[in-house]
């Protein structure tokens, strides 16, 4: 952890008084786990975009990373990790969406084990490349259809979806634990919500989490 934070001190976009004010602005809006504030603090977010809108990594926006894709506002990140670990009872994660890996990032240390998967491969050869930067080994990746999950290492005690769908996928609620929760967006566009679904005995109970705007969980690789 002390390394991430060594390694992105300095002046400007990149300094401690910068991704201070980041968090200070995620607590003001709710955010209320420290250890999901620490690693917002921690994870070098600047690393996860193009140069050219490295100036602009620790605001709390939105920002391109190619191919139709998004790396997602650091308090919607902030928010579905702490929806995901509150009450947390496991080791293993499904992400789905892989990204640029900022999200990976970010859970990473707070969990076992995580299983992403991402449909673009360049998307998912550089965030490899960048999660290896960081020392982060606890993650297995895969190329494909996250409509589809991983149904290998299923079932996962929380599943974690970075693009929004107009219906839960079947496919990923028989992938959670007995227990266990998934965390995504639902809904179509200008009217998602983040939801979080949780798996009892024999039910699932579902809870929204307020408003989002997500890109498309598309189906096929």
């Amino acid at each position: 952890m002390m390394q991430w934070a060594d390694s992105v001190q300095g002046i400007g976009m990149t300094s401690a008084r910068t991704r201070d004010r980041l968090v200070d602005r995620l607590k003001n809006h709710g955010i209320r786990s420290s250890a999901v504030l620490e690693q917002i603090r921690n994870v070098p977010r600047h690393l996860f975009v193009d140069e050219a809108l490295a100036s602009r990594s620790y605001e709390d926006t939105a920002l391109p990373i190619g191919h139709g894709q998004t790396i997602s506002q650091p308090y919607v990140v902030a928010k579905m990790t702490e929806a995901l670990l509150t009450d947390f009872a496991g080791d293993k994660v499904l992400e789905i969406g892989t990204g640029c890996g900022y999200q990976t990032a970010v859970l990473a240390p707070l969990v076992k084990e995580i299983y992403t998967v991402e449909r673009i491969p360049e998307l998912l050869r550089k965030a490899k490349q960048r999660l290896r930067q960081l020392d982060i080994y606890n993650v297995r990746f895969r190329l494909g259809d996250g409509w589809e999950g991983w149904p290998k290492y299923a079932p996962y005690d929380g599943i974690i979806v970075a693009a929004a769908a107009t219906e839960l996928p079947q496919k990923l609620l028989d992938q959670i634990a007995p227990g266990g929760r998934l965390v995504m967006p639902v809904g179509p566009s200008g009217a998602q919500e983040l939801t979080m679904v949780l798996r009892r005995d024999d039910h699932f109970e579902q809870v929204s989490l307020g408003g989002v705007s997500f890109v498309p969980l598309v189906k096929g690789k």
